[in-house]
């Protein structure tokens, strides 16, 4: 009998436990600036992601590690710079490079979480890698659409006339023709790069993937289990796809071109691209001057789409919100919101990201703390791959062994203002590698000669070119200052950061 009693208040106590342990909500935004108003803009109208601001802390000097999706996804979801994990490009898979790789999912999973994931999450990773996962993660064609309206074409388009020339390419690929999808949706004017549709949120992707999320939390709290939940939304991304009652919430006329719309001065011209990710829909090669800039027209509306798409991921994150609170989950739920990096609107001349400057690195985190508190700014510099110690400490794991990022708990429970000095990115460019620090106040690149393709020694390889802007007197990047003589103890300081930064 005693036996039995002790027994009974074992399973008791391992339930209670269990029931404590912190849930965790990981939103992942893809391609998202930090132009929302909780740093400080005005542009964009985004009420959810302001009220999670103002209940969270809000890192607004996050770095992605490299401004593309493939290797930022990959990098902050192991907590491993890119020169880790080798996944430097879009076709390389993960675990091709590093077998062992752990995800923060995978570590979750391994501590007795569900884990979940829908959506663009782990991009760059095959098949958004399967033993990340308790239940198989879910694919576009699995989401719960709009019943009333079609499955969009390529998971991406509602309009009719885009809807027949992807049919027509299905056809083409049925009857035997070895075609790429997308390049033939593009060569016949099927892929353009904004859609303005009159649906319901639902009938497109990011609509589906709040209402499965929900659907999905629901589940995971009746089980009375911890749970581990990635949800990736795609947008804004482009094409810049929102239903019309997004689009309305702007005026076009009203909206501004970047200021500075040319290189910087004494830049190296490989610090550059030809934003070649743009140019894959169909309306843009039309919309280019001969000077290879694209025209006013095509800016204002490309910037009015990417401000529909993000009002249009910000009521989704509203619905997921409310389902917190509603639920109750709030208390015992950490919330981490990211963007993978940031996204050019035609400064420096650049679209798209695929750069160190500082519009392709920086991008939001926000941190909102199971048991609530009240909201703060933190200006230090921090990079995504903090992310992955930081919801273990939270969640009261033990951090694995070796990850290079750093807990971000001194900054959230006020003990420091600051873990690092400097956050790192990179940005390989054939046969170069560029490496940024950002600090509070500069932005700090070398680019560095070697083969990336076949080893790492472009991290001792010869130095080629340095970069160096200051932000509080040239926020836009106007000037390259790195050879400015009032600059030299600057640059040898941060040479030698970077150096152990690194190497480290």
């Amino acid at each position: 009998m005693r036996k039995a009693i002790i027994n009974s208040l074992l399973l008791l106590f391992i339930s209670t436990i269990q029931a404590q342990k912190t849930n965790v909500v990981f939103i992942l935004v893809d391609d998202l600036k930090p132009t929302i108003n909780a740093f400080g803009e005005s542009q964009m109208i985004t009420p959810n992601f302001d009220k999670l601001a103002n209940e969270s802390v809000v890192f607004t000097n996050a770095q992605a590690q490299q401004a593309v999706c493939a290797p930022s996804r990959v990098s902050f979801m192991t907590g491993m710079r890119p020169d880790y994990t080798q996944i430097l490009d879009l076709k390389t898979h993960m675990r091709n490079k590093v077998p062992n790789s752990l995800t923060i999912p995978e570590y979750f999973k391994q501590n007795g979480y569900t884990t979940a994931g829908l959506g663009k999450v782990l991009h760059g990773a095959k098949n958004n890698d399967p033993q990340s996962w308790s239940i198989p993660f879910i694919n576009e064609d699995e989401l719960p659409y709009n019943k009333a309206e079609p499955i969009p074409a390529d998971f991406q388009y509602q309009n009719a006339n885009t809807r027949k020339i992807y049919d027509k390419v299905l056809q083409m690929k049925k009857n035997g023709a070895k075609i790429n999808t997308r390049k033939q949706l593009t060569k016949l004017g099927g892929r353009p790069s904004v859609e303005n549709e009159d649906v319901p949120d639902d009938a497109y992707a990011d609509g589906a993937i709040a209402k499965k999320s929900i659907e999905l939390m629901q589940g995971f709290q009746q089980k009375n289990k911890p749970f581990f939940i990635t949800i990736g939304f795609k947008k804004p991304h482009l094409p810049f796809v929102a239903p019309t009652k997004y689009w309305n919430l702007y005026n076009r006329n009203e909206i501004e071109l970047a200021a500075f719309q040319e290189k910087a001065e004494g830049a190296p011209t490989y610090a550059y691209h030809t934003f070649g990710e743009l140019k894959n829909y169909a309306d843009i090669k039309e919309n280019i001057d001969q000077n290879g800039r694209v025209i006013d027209a095509k800016q204002r509306e490309l910037i009015h789409g990417y401000y529909a798409s993000v009002s249009y991921i910000d009521a989704q994150l509203g619905k997921i919100m409310d389902y917190l609170d509603a639920s109750g989950l709030q208390k015992n739920t950490l919330v981490v919101l990211i963007g993978d990096h940031g996204w050019h609107l035609g400064d420096h001349g650049l679209w798209n990201k695929h750069s160190n400057y500082e519009q392709a690195t920086r991008t939001p985190m926000i941190v909102r703390m199971p048991k609530g508190m009240t909201g703060f700014k933190n200006t230090s510099p921090v990079e995504l791959i903090d992310v992955f110690p930081t919801i273990c400490d939270v969640a009261g794991l033990k951090k694995p062994n070796n990850l290079q990022g750093l807990s971000l708990i001194p900054i959230i429970d006020g003990s420091a203002t600051k873990v690092q000095e400097a956050a790192l990115s990179q940005y390989p460019r054939n046969d170069k590698m560029g490496y940024a620090l950002r600090t509070d106040n500069y932005r700090y690149v070398e680019w560095r000669q070697g083969n990336y393709k076949k080893s790492k020694d472009y991290m001792n390889g010869k130095v080629v070119a340095t970069e160096l802007y200051d932000y509080e007197k040239d926020p836009l990047e106007t000037k390259n200052l790195a050879k400015d003589p009032s600059y030299a103890k600057v640059v040898k300081h941060l040479h030698t950061l970077l150096n152990q930064t690194i190497h480290n």
